[in-house]
């Protein structure tokens, strides 16, 4: 009597762990799900809050688009607040049956879950991995390498170069963008010739001349990834500076037998890296 009551009691017994053990996992998922959706969502947004703060989220995007990106920022905050407002686990019952949803989530592991369960678990891990770094890194600009990676890409034509009218723009507020567009795409040079600069930069070697110089800037349209070099071609020894020195060049433009144009500085100087390093 006593073995038949305890064979009966015990798939009981069984149904009563397994019904323990499924809310737990159901919390776990729920938290997984949370943090992988609005958690990190929540701190991409302060970060991009305390970088446009203090002035260091045009390291990433141009200037007009950061009070975009901010506003985004302080609307996914407002999202995650009131996403604290729902129930755990809310957010994956989309209006579904409730008994139908949690015996799919609480259904025998098979290899094609777990193949997802890995996958969302590695997704996750680097999802984090990222978000910690833009918490823990300093924001950087562009880097020296990077530029003359990017050095004869595309033609040298950037944001305001349809301004450039030949013979009668204004150069005195032109920076190396803007006359990195001119000398790639002027045919009456001459107009040019003796207009004063006054530009900022970094130096970089020639990729095609050896032992010449030219003076670089990174050039953005939107955001990091569309920036590009803008280099001009300045005459000054090439051992006196190191690569990557960042310099405020004083002089004129000038046009050579062959029509081409290149920077003949008044005077170099050496400075440190701006707090904008990018032109747009």
């Amino acid at each position: 009597m006593s073995e038949n009551t305890a064979s009966e009691n015990t798939p009981a017994e069984h149904t009563t762990a397994e019904h323990t053990h499924a809310p737990s996992r159901s919390r776990l998922r729920a938290l997984g799900t949370r943090w992988l959706g609005i958690g990190l969502a929540t701190f991409v947004s302060i970060v991009t809050l305390g970088l446009g703060f203090t002035g260091r989220l045009t390291l990433y995007i141009s200037p007009e688009s950061v009070w975009f990106a901010c506003a985004a920022a302080v609307v996914t905050l407002l999202g995650a607040i009131w996403s604290c407002t729902l129930p755990l686990g809310e957010e994956a019952d989309h209006g579904h049956d409730h008994g139908i949803a949690h015996d799919d989530a609480d259904a025998a592991p098979t290899p094609r879950r777990a193949l997802a369960a890995a996958g969302a678990v590695t997704g996750g891990i680097l999802a984090t991995g990222v978000v910690a770094a833009a918490l823990v890194l300093p924001p950087a600009s562009l880097s020296v390498e990077l530029a003359m990676s990017r050095v004869g890409e595309q033609t040298s034509l950037f944001a305001g170069s349809d301004d450039v009218t030949l013979g009668i723009a204004d150069t005195s507020t032109f920076g190396v963008g803007d006359w990195a567009s001119v000398f790639a795409t002027a045919t009456n040079t001459a107009a040019y010739d003796g207009a004063s600069v006054s530009l900022v930069g970094f130096v970089t070697p020639d990729a095609v001349k050896d032992g010449e110089v030219n003076l670089t800037r990174m050039v953005i349209t939107h955001c990091v990834i569309d920036a590009q070099p803008a280099t001009l071609p300045v005459d000054v020894d090439a051992s006196a500076y190191d690569t990557g020195q960042w310099v405020e060049v004083t002089g004129t433009v000038k046009t050579d037998a062959d029509g081409k144009l290149s920077i003949v500085p008044t005077e170099v100087v050496a400075i440190d890296e701006p707090g904008d390093p990018y032109e747009y």
